[in-house]
């Protein structure tokens, strides 16, 4: 392993991923991610109007994730200045860019709400972290919301950017994050995003979270294997809207034996999606442990592969 491997990789990974366990996401400290939020932000009412939405939502996609890879690759060259300094900042870069903990923590507030029998806050909490409307949701639905949200966004959140990040560096792994954080503003089939949204929601979203969904969902029920997980994941991934997120889904369901899916609202708007997985069983904390524990697993599995490929080629 060259020095210059080892600043620029090697060790932003550990660290990084040192200050999620020990420190998460303190509110209220300046973010690259909150950035890329208001940059967005301000593309969509700059050129969101008019005509050739999806024309100008392309050139927008396009632009801010060439401009994202660009000036995290010129950040880089600060290993020419002093090494040690770049090995701080990238290790900074990828601590923001992993979002392990902070999943666990949001989703936990709803699992202890849950545990308290207090339903307004349960939905409340949870109206933080999903898109559906929580209002009207009872116990059960409420932790199938939060177990969902917890497999699908361990590719997203956590698995998908350790993947750009062995790729690319931090880089890759911030275009990545670019990506993802328009996909969660703009990446809508509503009337107002159909159009402008459509490039980075379906063409880079998508295609992005191809190979690392599929890893994750994977990784979930192979390592140790679990043959009903197998099985579910099998016959359910294509189920979810997604071409992405049923992966992780089927394989959680699988694991737990469970029954995800089916009737939700969204802004108002009944979407009747089908069921992953068919044990329509009540849901329990002990299954809330599990899936933190499958998420906890996946992740050490992860960075240990990716460590065993990097050590083989360096």
């Amino acid at each position: 392993m060259t020095d210059f491997s080892l600043y620029t990789f090697f060790v932003p990974m550990l660290g990084g991923l040192l200050l999620d366990v020990i420190l998460g996401d303190p509110q209220g400290w300046p973010h690259p991610v909150r950035l890329f939020g208001k940059v967005i932000a301000w593309c969509d009412k700059a050129f969101n109007r008019g005509v050739h939405r999806r024309s100008k939502g392309t050139l927008v996609a396009v632009s801010l994730v060439l401009l994202t890879f660009g000036a995290l690759s010129l950040v880089q060259v600060l290993y020419l200045v002093s090494p040690v300094l770049l090995t701080l900042v990238n290790t900074l870069l990828f601590y923001f860019a992993i979002a392990h903990r902070s999943l666990i923590k949001e989703t936990s507030y709803v699992e202890e709400a849950v545990e308290k029998g207090d339903l307004p806050e349960a939905r409340r909490r949870l109206g933080f972290i999903v898109g559906r409307d929580t209002g009207a949701l009872d116990f059960h639905k409420i932790r199938t919301a939060t177990l969902e949200t917890l497999a699908e966004n361990l590719s997203d959140g956590v698995i998908a950017p350790l993947f750009f990040y062995a790729l690319g560096g931090i880089p890759l792994m911030y275009a990545y994050k670019m990506i993802n954080t328009m996909d969660s503003m703009i990446g809508y089939k509503s009337e107002k995003y159909k159009d402008f949204g459509r490039f980075a929601a379906v063409y880079l979203d998508d295609v992005a979270n191809w190979l690392p969904s599929r890893l994750t969902g994977w990784l979930m029920v192979l390592l140790p294997p679990n043959k009903r997980a197998i099985r579910i994941l099998k016959r359910d991934h294509s189920k979810h809207a997604s071409p992405n997120s049923g992966y992780p889904e089927a394989a959680l369901a699988g694991l737990l034996d469970c029954r995800f899916g089916g009737p939700n609202y969204y802004g108002g708007r009944l979407v009747d999606k089908p069921y992953i997985g068919t044990n329509d069983r009540p849901l329990s904390h002990e299954d809330f442990r599990t899936a933190v524990r499958t998420n906890h697993r996946v992740l050490i599995l992860t960075v240990g592969l990716v460590s065993v490929l990097y050590f083989s080629i360096a």
